[in-house]
C-alpha cells in the first residue's frame, strides 16, 4: 500500500473514533442523566446510574484523545495549504481535548458529590453539586467555542486544498457556524435550540467514511 493510500485511511479513521465517542457520552449518557435547571433530579439519575457515569466519564477521555489525533493527522495532510493555519488550528484542536478532560473532571466531580448526597440529602452538597454542574456546563462550552474555531480553519483548508470534494468541506464551513452562534447565545445564558446543531452532526461520520472508501485527492 502507498504511503499516500495509508495517510489517506488514516485520515478517514481518524474522524470516526472521537465523533462515535462523543456523540455517545453526550447524547446517550450526559444528556440523559443531567437534567437542565434541576440540579437535584441530576444528581438523583446519576446517584442510580454510578456504571452509567463512569463510561461517560471514560469515553469523555477517549474523545479528548481521539480529537488530538484527529488534530495532528489533519496537520500533516493540510500544513502545506498553510503552516501557520494548520498549526494555530491543530493548537485549538490540543486546546479542545485539554477542555475535554476538565469536563471529565466536572463530570467526575458531580458523581462523587450525587453518591454522597444520595445518602444525606444535605444542602451543602446540593450546593456543591450545582457548582460541579455548573463547571462541567461552562467546560462544555468552552469545549465547543475552540472546537467551531479550530474546525473551521482545517475545514477552510480542506476546502481550499480539494483533498475531499469541496461540497464536503463547505458542508463543515458552513455548519460549523450556527454551532459557534449558539455557543455565544449560551454564554449569555439564552436558551440555544438543539436544531441549530443538526446540519453539522453527521459531518464527521460521512467524511470519515467517504475518505476510508474512495481517499483522498493525492495532487493537492
Amino acid at each position: 500500500m502507498s504511503t499516500n493510500r495509508k495517510k489517506s485511511r488514516l485520515l478517514g479513521i481518524a474522524f470516526l473514533p472521537q465523533f462515535i465517542t462523543s456523540f455517545v457520552s453526550g447524547m446517550f449518557i450526559f444528556d440523559s442523566l443531567i437534567v437542565s435547571g434541576n440540579i437535584t433530579e441530576s444528581m438523583a439519575n446519576i446517584s442510580n446510574n454510578i456504571l452509567k457515569m463512569r463510561i461517560g466519564i471514560l469515553l469523555e477521555i477517549i474523545t479528548a484523545i481521539g480529537v488530538v489525533f484527529l488534530g495532528a493527522i489533519l496537520f500533516i495532510t493540510l500544513r502545506k495549504q498553510s503552516e501557520k493555519i494548520a498549526l494555530t488550528a491543530f493548537g485549538l484542536y490540543i486546546l479542545e481535548a485539554g477542555l475535554s478532560g476538565v469536563k471529565a473532571l466536572g463530570a467526575f466531580s458531580l458523581m462523587n458529590i450525587s453518591k454522597e448526597y444520595a445518602l444525606s440529602s444535605s444542602s451543602y452538597l446540593l450546593t456543591l453539586g450545582k457548582t460541579a454542574n455548573e463547571f462541567f456546563d461552562f467546560a462544555m462550552l468552552l469545549l465547543l467555542l475552540t472546537f467551531c474555531f479550530g474546525g473551521f480553519l482545517f475545514y477552510y483548508l480542506l476546502f481550499k486544498s480539494k483533498v475531499i470534494p469541496r461540497a464536503l468541506s463547505l458542508w463543515g464551513l458552513i455548519t460549523i457556524i450556527p454551532i459557534l452562534i449558539g455557543v455565544l447565545l449560551a454564554f449569555f445564558g439564552l436558551q440555544v435550540p438543539f436544531y441549530l446543531y443538526l446540519p453539522y452532526l453527521p459531518f464527521e461520520f460521512v467524511v470519515g467514511v467517504w475518505i476510508i472508501i474512495t481517499g483522498i485527492n493525492e495532487e493537492m
